[in-house]
C-alpha cells in the first residue's frame, strides 16, 4: 500500500468546470496518479454509486489504489480498497469494524493527539494537513512542520500530505520524506491532468 500512496488524486468535479469527469480522472491515471479517492462533497447517493463504480473499473485498469471518502456503504458495494474519513466523519473505529481488517482505512488528522488515536483505532494511513492555504477546503486549519515531524515521531503508519500542494512548494515538505501526496485543484485545474500528473510523477 505504501507505494500506492505516492502521488493520491482526490476528486472535485467543481473544479473540473464541466470537463468530462471519467476522462479527466483516467487521465490522471495514466500520467501517473497511483491512488484515487472519490470525494464528491455535493454528490447525492446514485450519482455517487454511479461514479464510484466505473472509478472502481478505470483504478484497476491502471493498476490504482481506490478510495472512498466517507461513505463505507458505497465502498463496500463497489468493493473498493477502502475508505478515508475526517474527525467529523464515522469514528475509525466503527469504520474498521465494518470494512474489515483486509481493507485500507485513512484518516485525516492535524494533531498529534488525532494521530495517535486514528492509529489505535485502525488506521492504516494518515493524511495530515493542511499544509497550505487551499481553495477546495475553507475551514482546513494548517498544520506546521514542527506538528508534522511531531505526528511523524510519535506515530509509526504512512503519512500522506494534503491541503494546498503545488509543483512551486511541494520541495517544502518532500525533506519529510512522507508517504505520499494528496493532491486536488493542482492537477484538475490543468487542462492538460495527464502531463500535469507527470510533472508531479517526476517532482516527487
Amino acid at each position: 500500500m505504501k507505494e500506492k500512496l505516492k502521488l493520491y488524486l482526490v476528486t472535485d468535479s467543481d473544479i473540473l468546470k464541466g470537463r468530462d469527469f471519467y476522462k479527466c480522472i483516467e487521465d490522471a491515471l495514466k500520467g501517473g496518479a497511483t491512488m484515487v479517492q472519490l470525494r464528491e462533497k455535493d454528490c447525492l447517493g446514485k450519482e455517487f454509486l454511479e461514479k464510484a463504480r466505473e472509478l472502481r473499473k478505470l483504478t484497476r485498469k491502471y493498476n490504482a489504489l481506490f478510495i472512498i471518502n466517507d461513505r463505507v456503504d458505497i465502498a463496500i458495494l463497489v468493493d473498493a480498497d477502502g475508505v478515508h474519513v475526517g474527525q467529523s466523519d464515522i469514528p475509525a473505529k466503527e469504520v474498521r469494524r465494518l470494512i474489515g481488517k483486509d481493507k485500507i482505512l485513512g484518516v485525516s488528522a492535524r494533531t498529534v493527539e488525532e494521530a495517535v488515536k486514528a492509529r489505535e483505532d485502525g488506521a492504516d494511513y494518515l493524511g495530515v494537513g493542511a499544509m497550505f492555504t487551499t481553495s477546495t477546503k475553507l475551514d482546513a486549519k494548517h498544520v506546521t512542520h514542527e506538528v508534522l515531524c511531531e505526528i511523524q515521531k510519535n506515530v509509526d503508519i504512512p503519512i500522506v500530505a494534503i491541503g494546498g500542494l503545488t509543483l512551486e512548494n511541494i520541495h517544502l515538505i518532500k525533506p519529510f520524506n512522507l508517504a505520499g501526496y494528496a493532491v486536488i485543484s493542482a492537477i484538475l485545474k490543468e487542462n492538460d491532468i495527464y502531463g500535469e500528473c507527470k510533472k508531479w510523477s517526476k517532482k516527487i
